[in-house]
Formats: C-alpha cells, structure tokens, sequence
C-alpha cells in the first residue's frame, strides 16, 4: 500500500477514534473506499507524468489540447525560439521535465488532501457533527488559493461570482504558471470580467493565437476585399454601397460583372472613383476597414463577417499594422460593434481578441481605451445590462472598480459639425510660454476632460460622449445620398435609438453641448418628448449646458462660400442660417418644454473672434445668438473652438461647469 494510503488510514483513524455509532466495519468501509479513489489518483498521476515525458521527448512544447482532458488542466508553456540552438533546446527540455515532475508531485499532494479533506466533511456531515474542516487542508494556502477563486466564480450568486473576480486581481503574488492556468481553465464570462477589472494582469489572458506567416502586405489586403465582396448588399445605405465600391475598385471586373455591376449608382461608370494602383497597401486596408466599420452596423452581416473568417483576418490586419493607431481604432469598432451580437461573443473570445482589448483598455490614449472599453462593455452580460453602439463612448467607468460608487446620473457631452467624441473635450492648448509662466505641467494635460477631471470630481456619474458624422469617409469623393444625413431631423432620430440601447433616461440626465450639437440636443429632446418609447428620456432630463450654440443662427452661413465651409458644410448652412424659420420653431419649442419642465439651463458665449485660415478672423457665433432665452448667458474671454476646453481644471470654465452639474443633480448625487 502506498505512503499516501497509509497517511490517510492513520488520519482516519484519528478521526473516528471514540465516536459513538461507528463500528470497525464502517471505518474499514470507509478507508477501502479512501484506498481506491487515492490508488486512482497515483495511477492517474503516474500517466500524466509518462504521457508528459514522452511528449517532451517527441516535442519542445507540450500538446496542451490533451492535457486539457486532465482535471485540473495545469499547463507548462514553453517558449522557444526557432532560432535557438540544439543544445540550449536541449537543456530547456530537461528543466521542463524537472519543473513538470514537481508540478505533477505537487498536484497528486494538494488532490489528495483536498479529497481526503471532502470525504472527511461528507462523512461528519452524515453523522451532524461538521465543523469547518476543509479550512484545515494541510497543503500551501497560495497553491489551494487559485482553485478556490476560480470554483468561486462558477457560483450561482452573482455577488460571489464578482468577488472572486475582484480577489483575483488584487492577489499580486500568482506566478506565471498559475496565470497560464487560470488562462486556460476560466470561462468566457469570467474572463471577460478580469478583462473589464482595474489593474488586471495581461497574463490572465490567452494570447491571441498563431496565424500563419503572410508573404507580403497583399494578402491581407485581397483578404479584407474578398470578404466585402462577400457581403450582402441588403439593409446598408447608399453612401454604405458607395464608399464598398470605392474600396471594391481595385478588384478585378470579372468579380464585378459576377455581382451585377458596383454597388453605386451608375454600375462601373464611377464619376468619382480612383484608381487604386499606386496607393499604399495601407490606404487600402484604411478604406476597405471603413466600409466594414458600417457593414458591421447591421446584425445579419455580422455573421457573414465572422463565418467568412473575418475575426481572424482582423486579427492579421491589426497586428500587421501596430504603427497605425487609426486602422486599430478601426478595427476596434468593428469588434465592438460584432459584440452587439451575444451570439458571436464565443467567437470573438476564442479568436484572441480579450488580450488585445484588455492591453488597449488600460491605454494612457483616450481613444484607444474608450474604443476598447465599449467593445468590452458590449461583451460584458455579467454587470452591463445596456448595449453600446457605434458612436456612443463610455469615458467614466471604463471599467469594473470594487470600490467606484454606484452611478446614480447620465452626463452626455454632444460635439458640434466636424468635432469629435475626444477631441472636442481635450484640455485647451497651451504655448510653451504659458506653461512656464504659470509653472504649468505637461503631464497634467489631459486629452478628455470629462474622463478624466469630471469623473474623478463626481465619480457616481456614468459620462458618455456621442459622435455623429460629419463624413463618411477619408476619400476625397463625396457620396450623392450623404446630405441626408446630416439633417437635425436625421440625426436626432439616429441618435435617440443609439441613447435609448444604451439606457440613457433609466437615471437623470444633463446634456453638455458645443456648437451645432446644441441644436441637435434641443430636437432630440422636442423628438423625445413626442415619442412615447423614449418619454422616460425626456422626463429624466433635469439639465442642459451649451457651449456656444448658434440658437438664432450665424453670420458664418451668410459668408463667402469658402469661409463658411469650413465649419458648417452642406446642409448644415442652411439650418444655421441667421434668424432661419426652422431655427426660430425649434427654439420656440424648446423654451416652452425647457419652462414646463423646469430644466436647468447655463449657457456660455464666446467674445474672441475665431481665425480661420492665415488672414481671416470672425466671431462665431455672437452673444445674441449663443442667448437661448432661458437660464444665465456667461460671457467668456475664449474664442469658438477654445470655449469647450477649459486652460486647467481650476480655471473658471471647468469650475463653473462643473458647479452647474452638480447643483442640477444635488438631490440625486450629492456634492
């Protein structure tokens, strides 16, 4: 009989020893039974070390996809270099052997306390007299430790299932081999958790898996090709059609012809279309990636984009092209929009992508990590009960904090034409001379204001910033059917669905809104107010800031052509025309709503004139205008684009913002 056998008849011994009602034919019962299952374990353990041994003398690294049928799954990695030589291959391949002997000895001691340690509570618990002894498994508490957490997030309750989480995080002392472990044995949901954790350690996650080598750049770009042209034509928009045919133009015209023509208006005859030949694989990849950002928009082509391997290939492209942050931002957006979908989440987990967004969430870049934070909040059904799409950015929180305060408000910042979700809200810039004169730091600059100032002095609010486009896309073509998309009508209405997924009117709402994103926050909210699907919108809104918005339009719209284009283009100059009807009934209309539900309203205007190019200077958008007629108008030393980016957090800008917010929302979040 082994050691091990005979320990625990010795233990069990001990343990029955004076107990009333327990006869020498149940011990003995009881030890055969403990004899056999630990006899089970040795002879389990003795063929896991032989089938390991000969593995490593068959191959450098171990096929973990049998080890995988072991119980625990504990995996050794290695990770050699083809490049090495013969000899050094050869001594990593007996320290392996010594690291996986002691590993399997260690494993065959811990599994047979552990079951040692549960028949023992099974058998007190059949007589009523439990009492705590699996707390007293005689094994090194680190190496039970990582087990326990992992069972624990198997649990039915939800609280522990998050505590467990959190505890592997904060646990800083795991080694490499248990990180790879627990890599390998979480499941999806738990793994998408630690993903969305503060301070996770990457090596929780599974590093995204070998795609074979590429010969050039073409491959990836025929690949980002063949799976448009895979996809189908129905539900996207024209300008979605026409900016594929644009990326669709270098293909060969037989594929064309196949498909009955470009998807454009006019078949081959693209009055706007360029010759793709001596553009950089990289401008191609750009535009082909654009025209996926909006096919992925749509549910039915999402899973034409993942059955046709297009996780993989993206997969490719982006760790092709590390150099270039826009077609990763890009990439991005396509696997957050995908995550719309649950039923692609096992997909878009298996083909490697939670290292990627767990690296890029924890980026000192604003739009990396909001890019990353809404495709992880989108995969995350474990605690985000909304869905984020495209546009709609969370800036605070961008991850699961055990100690962040439960959210108790919306703050949603709305830029204007031609600004951005980030870049809209950045720190205002400052010259050299300033930063010495006022001792200022660099490294204070932040690139996001509300993510980063707001957040921290209110971190009970959820701060999200909304993005609409301007443009389609990079190319110098513009689509004939885009106008219609840049109405207020249009926009509002785009917009109100993508708020509504995203549970914005569930808690009170401010609106914070530079420029022409004022105009739009007023029709949202008039739409709202009309539509009984979004009333509770409406009715949670207790207040709005305009920065600067052209409430009684502008003389920009009755500048020269080239001048007022640069900041209202298209459609946009007939809306902001001054005193225009429509301008005049939405304001109307919003001043009635504003009054009857008394909504707080704090308006900025600007008094510096804005430069626009090297000798023209204009002001904007004029006191008379920026006054919505309701709430107070502050009068500020800044110019059009400078009003939305306060010069330091202390300054008057950010303070009086931030005052506003909080006196609107005192009853719901306290100072």
């Amino acid at each position: 009989m082994s050691a091990t056998a005979l320990r625990l008849i010795r233990c069990r011994r001990l343990s029955t020893a004076g107990l009333p009602g327990v006869t020498r034919s149940q011990r003995w019962r009881d030890l055969r039974k403990v004899a056999k299952v630990t006899g089970a374990i040795v002879l389990g353990g003795c063929l896991f070390i032989t089938y390991e041994v000969a593995a490593l003398d068959k191959a450098v690294t171990i096929d973990t996809s049998a080890i995988h049928r072991e119980k625990y799954k504990s995996y050794i990695y290695l990770r050699a270099s083809p490049s090495d030589e013969k000899e050094n291959l050869t001594g990593l391949t007996h320290t392996t052997r010594r690291e996986l002997h002691k590993a399997a000895r260690r494993f065959l001691e811990i599994s047979s306390r552990l079951l040692l340690r549960s028949l023992d509570a099974a058998y007190w618990m059949a007589q009523g007299l439990l009492k705590e002894r699996v707390s007293n498994v005689d094994a090194d508490p680190h190496e039970v430790a990582l087990w326990v957490l992992l069972k624990r997030t198997q649990s039915a309750n939800h609280l522990v299932r998050m505590q467990a989480v959190q505890e592997l995080v904060d646990n800083c002392n795991w080694q490499d081999y248990q990180y790879q472990t627990a890599a390998q044995v979480m499941d999806q949901r738990t793994a998408v958790g630690l993903a969305r954790t503060l301070r996770a350690d990457p090596k929780f996650f599974l590093p995204p898996p070998s795609l074979p080598d590429m010969d050039d750049n073409s491959s990836a770009e025929d690949g980002l090709r063949q799976l448009l042209a895979s996809l189908p034509q129905s539900e996207v928009d024209k300008c979605v059609q026409y900016f594929t045919s644009l990326a669709l133009r270098e293909s060969t015209q037989a594929l064309a012809a196949q498909r009955g023509g470009l998807w454009c208006f006019g078949g081959n005859g693209l009055p706007y279309a360029q010759s793709l030949t001596s553009v950089p694989s990289e401008k191609v990849e750009s535009f082909c990636l654009q025209a996926l950002v909006h096919h992925s928009k749509f549910q039915s082509h999402c899973d034409h984009i993942v059955s046709n391997g297009g996780l993989q290939l993206l997969q490719r492209v982006y760790q092709l092209r590390r150099d270039s942050k826009k077609i990763q931002r890009n990439i991005v957006r396509i696997i957050g929009n995908l995550a719309l979908n649950d039923r692609v989440h096992q997909a878009i987990v298996q083909s490697g992508w939670l290292s990627v967004l767990a690296e890029m969430v924890q980026s000192p870049y604003v739009t990396e990590a909001s890019h990353a934070a809404r495709a992880l909040a989108n995969l995350d059904r474990e605690t985000v009960k909304e869905k984020y799409q495209d546009g709609v950015y969370i800036l605070h929180p961008q991850t699961r904090d055990s100690s962040s305060q439960p959210i108790k408000a919306d703050v949603l910042f709305i830029h204007g034409i031609l600004g951005a979700a980030f870049k809209t809200w950045r720190q205002r810039d400052r010259s050299p001379l300033e930063d010495e004169n006022d001792g200022g730091d660099e490294d204070d600059y932040t690139e996001c204001w509300p993510k980063t100032w707001l957040a921290a002095d209110c971190p009970n609010l959820r701060v999200l910033s909304v993005e609409y486009e301007s443009h389609l896309s990079d190319w110098l073509a513009k689509c004939p059917a885009e106008n219609q998309r840049k109405s207020l009508a249009y926009r509002s209405q785009e917009l109100l669905r993508k708020l509504k997924m995203a549970g914005v009117g569930n808690r009170p709402v401010v609106w914070v809104a530079h420029s022409m994103g004022g105009l739009l926050v007023k029709k949202m909210l008039i739409d709202a107010s009309k539509d009984p699907d979004l009333n509770d919108l409406f009715e949670n809104t207790k207040g709005v800031l305009f920065y600067s918005v052209p409430h009684h339009g502008t003389f920009m719209a009755e500048y020269s052509v080239s001048v007022r284009y640069l900041l209202f283009p298209s459609i946009e100059v007939k809306e902001l025309c001054r005193d225009s009807p429509a301008l005049r009934d939405l304001n109307e209309n919003f001043l009635n709503m504003a009054k009857e539900k008394e909504i707080n309203v704090l308006s900025f205007a600007e008094t510096l004139p804005t430069t626009i190019g090297p000798m023209i200077k204009i002001l904007v958008v004029p006191a008379q205008s920026a006054n919505v007629g309701i709430g107070d108008l502050i009068e500020v030393d800044v110019d059009h684009l400078s009003i939305c980016k306060p010069e330091r957090k202390d300054s008057f800008l950010y303070k009086r913002t931030l005052r506003f917010i909080q006196e609107t929302l005192h009853s719901t979040i306290g100072r």
